[in-house]
């Protein structure tokens, strides 16, 4: 028999689905955000600006992952010029180097004071919205005339207060914060593309 309080890893696996689509339902909160974000991104390209993007742990890769989408593609259907992203946490020498030389805590604000431009966006993830690197980064995007939305969790934390536009995932479980900033991460993507290449949306101004 099984014991009490233990599960199969079947049940273990339908546990997480269920949790995963559980924390989807209550996404609709953040929909009007998300489309904010979007506009705020969709308006950058447009006007040949670029993305900047950058957090820590698995929101380090996710940079990487939409960089990456912006500059290949994410609709393979759709043929378009790349999208000028980067990712701030991707060159070791200069994450080892700061970290090193200035301190972790100045690892990205650095990075936006050599590539930032007036009119760029940086795009901060964070699954709590408390991390030092990334409350500097925000300031110092803000002193640059540089626009800034946050991809958050847990509440947004004061990173929340420091972005024009903050998506705030509804949970406090780090790993659901996370697959949601995935989800949140392709559909602005998509956006961009559907808005600057695609066939458009029916609003007209975006």
């Amino acid at each position: 028999m099984k014991s009490a309080g233990r599960m199969t890893v079947v049940e273990a696996v339908a546990r997480g689905f269920e949790e995963h689509i559980a924390l989807a339902r209550t996404m609709e909160a953040v929909y009007g955000d998300i489309e904010r974000a979007a506009r705020k991104i969709v308006e950058a390209l447009r006007a040949g600006q670029r993305l900047l993007l950058m957090g820590n742990g698995g929101s380090a890769a996710d940079a990487q992952h939409w960089a990456a989408e912006w500059i290949v593609r994410l609709n393979a259907a759709l043929s378009r010029p790349a999208l000028p992203a980067l990712a701030l946490s991707t060159d070791t020498s200069i994450l080892t180097a700061a970290a090193n030389d200035i301190g972790y805590d100045n690892v990205f604000a650095r990075q936006l004071e050599a590539h930032a431009r007036q009119g760029d966006v940086a795009i901060l993830i964070s699954t709590s919205g408390r991390s030092e690197n990334l409350l500097r980064a925000a300031r110092t995007a803000r002193a640059q005339g540089v626009g800034t939305v946050g991809i958050l969790g847990k509440g947004g934390g004061p990173l929340a207060a420091l972005c024009d536009v903050a998506v705030i995932v509804p949970s406090d479980d780090t790993q659901h914060i996370q697959e949601m900033h995935e989800v949140i991460g392709h559909l602005l993507c998509g956006i961009s593309e559907q808005a600057l290449y695609g066939e458009g949306f029916e609003d007209a101004h975006l």
